[in-house]
């Protein structure tokens, strides 16, 4: 990114100070008192040595003290003032970005945010927004206070000695040159920190969501081994970092020390020769060292600034993706009539096609199984409907309107999915069932859905019952208990499409029954799509569509499909038999 595009960048970022103008403000004015009564110092020095010291003024004697605690008691009302406003406004700015991003993954296609490393995503909202507070907030005061604090004294050391002080801005260009080249090279150690940074919270990620492969099957050497590549790979980038800020530092404070050993030779010889007066020399003395903090300080800004602007850059690569396209129309409650029309499917263009010319219709209110081989494309097909993925060529159309002219928001509200890898929220049981629903459910109703799916039989036997929290992807309940809070949700808001995507693949034979039923009532009338591995699950269902190598097959009820010999009858004759099929 040049340095055209990253004062774009910066201005982006200070966009979001805007709505907080008027503290940031407050912090601005304490900035410019800060510097006002650090440029005051020497200021002071002059009048109290020559007054003091030379002339005997003794009124001097009474109020210099007096002026420097006034002095500090403002610098002091300054900095507080600076300090905390500009934290202020950086705290609030995080919490926008952190909003803005989560609200845009939310927005994001599936296929976009599953393309993305999680530990990327993480990183941008723990790590990377801190790193633009510091570059909108802090930079900003450094640069307004210090710039000021410069000028100040520059000007002040012009009144003293303007030759002097001219010959002092012979450094000016070499410590220009300087920082522009270790701006560039912190720039690119800073986006290689963001991006190790990203795999080190995936690899952290893993290690804890694999711990059991990894205990079983002797894991722990190769991932200590790849835990130390990426903490390594990161340590490396960092050293970079810190070696581009280290030397930035010290070569600004070599030319700065460069005009200050001028001036001093200088001023001594003005001394010699009576040409100085002792409160002109100290003080000159005084305003050339204090400067060497202001340049130190914003020598050492850049590195906090292109950090803030590699990261700036990775957020905003996250805020600007689109999000899923929405349709216009807003539809109530469909009949839930499903028509596919020679609709093929591939993931990325470089991809086969796993759907390829399915044509198949659902009548509202029909229950359809989907069944076929492991990779068959039964997931993908249900997965088009809620416009998880978009079609690749075809049309689907629910209600006889092309599926991607109706606004996301209607069309889902009409659809209730279970599916086989089951969500939930470290929550209670109560709220995880009661999750989206579309309007307020009475506590009748709730306990219903419950106990439809089985849900009460455990829930009550703890001691909060309903009210239990369920952990961390609920941890703290069994597989087939999650499946059955997954399930009680999809009943409790009472859709007229549901997705039942291996939805009883984790319940034992007992409670599946119990399961079975209550599905058979619930979803009378409304239309399903039943996709599981067991045939109990799918004996019942109107018609039975199955799916070879994402085409259909066979089409019929489970007898008639039976009778056939086909690739259903080979399934169902292997698990019958015993062998584990994957449907």
């Amino acid at each position: 990114m040049s340095y055209q595009q990253s004062s774009q960048l910066y201005f982006r970022l200070l966009n979001y100070l805007k709505p907080y103008w008027v503290v940031f403000a407050i912090s601005l004015v304490g900035m410019v008192l800060t510097a006002a009564s650090e440029v005051a110092l020497p200021v002071l020095i002059k009048p109290f040595l020559d007054g003091t010291f030379v002339d005997k003024n003794p009124s001097l004697l009474t109020w210099t003290p007096i002026a420097v605690v006034l002095l500090f008691l403002c610098r002091g009302v300054g900095g507080f003032l600076a300090q905390f406003g500009s934290s202020w406004v950086g705290n609030k700015i995080v919490l926008d970005l952190r909003q803005e991003m989560h609200a845009r993954i939310l927005e994001l296609p599936l296929s976009s945010l599953q393309s993305t490393k999680s530990g990327s995503v993480i990183s941008r909202f723990t790590f990377d927004v801190n790193q633009v507070q510091y570059a909108v907030t802090q930079v900003v005061t450094v640069l307004v206070k210090d710039f000021l604090t410069l000028f100040g004294l520059f000007f002040y050391l012009l009144y003293l000695d303007w030759k002097l002080t001219a010959i002092t801005l012979i450094m000016a260009p070499p410590i220009s040159v300087a920082v522009k080249y270790f701006n560039k090279r912190m720039r690119a150690s800073s986006r290689a920190t963001q991006d190790s940074m990203g795999e080190l919270t995936s690899r952290v990620q893993e290690t804890v969501d694999c711990a059991k492969v990894i205990r079983v099957y002797e894991g722990f050497k190769p991932e200590g081994n790849r835990f130390f590549e990426t903490t390594n790979k990161l340590r490396g980038a960092i050293m970079k970092q810190v070696s581009a800020a280290a030397a930035n530092v010290p070569i600004v404070q070599f030319f700065a020390a460069l005009a200050t050993g001028v001036v001093i030779y200088y001023v001594t010889l003005q001394a010699q020769s009576n040409d100085a007066s002792v409160g002109g020399f100290v003080s000159f003395l005084a305003a050339m060292l204090m400067m060497t903090a202001p340049i130190k300080r914003l020598a050492g800004v850049t590195e906090h600034l292109q950090r803030g602007l590699a990261a700036a850059e990775s957020i905003f690569q996250l805020i600007d993706q689109s999000s899923e396209e929405d349709g216009g129309v807003i539809v109530g409650k469909l009949s839930g009539k499903i028509e596919f029309r020679n609709v093929s499917f591939a993931y990325t263009p470089n991809d086969g096609p796993v759907l390829k010319n399915i044509s198949l219709c659902i009548n509202s209110g029909e229950r359809v199984a989907i069944v076929g081989a492991s990779g068959s494309g039964k997931t993908t097909l249900s997965n088009l409907l809620p416009r998880f993925y978009e079609v690749t060529s075809g049309s689907l159309l629910v209600d006889d309107q092309e599926i991607q002219s109706l606004s996301l928001k209607s069309l889902r509200k009409n659809i209730a999915l279970v599916s086989q890898e089951t969500s939930l929220f470290n929550d209670t049981i109560l709220a995880n069932i009661t999750y989206g629903s579309n309007q307020a459910k009475s506590q009748d109703e709730i306990r219903a859905a419950a106990e439809a799916a089985y849900v009460l039989e455990f829930a009550e036997k703890m001691p909060n019952g309903l009210r239990t929290v369920v952990g961390e992807h609920g941890s703290n309940l069994s597989g087939g208990q999650r499946q059955r809070v997954a399930i009680a949700r999809a009943i409790l808001k009472d859709a007229q499409v549901v997705i039942l995507d291996e939805a009883t693949s984790a319940l034992d034979s007992e409670s599946e029954k119990y399961i079975q039923e209550a599905l058979e009532i619930l979803t009378r009338g409304k239309t399903t799509i039943i996709i599981a591995h067991r045939f109990t699950t799918i004996e019942k269902a109107d018609r039975i569509v199955v799916l070879d190598g994402g085409r259909i097959v066979e089409q019929g009820n489970h007898a008639d499909l039976l009778s056939a010999g086909g690739v259903y009858a080979n399934l169902y004759a292997l698990q019958s038999s015993g062998f584990s099929t994957s449907l």
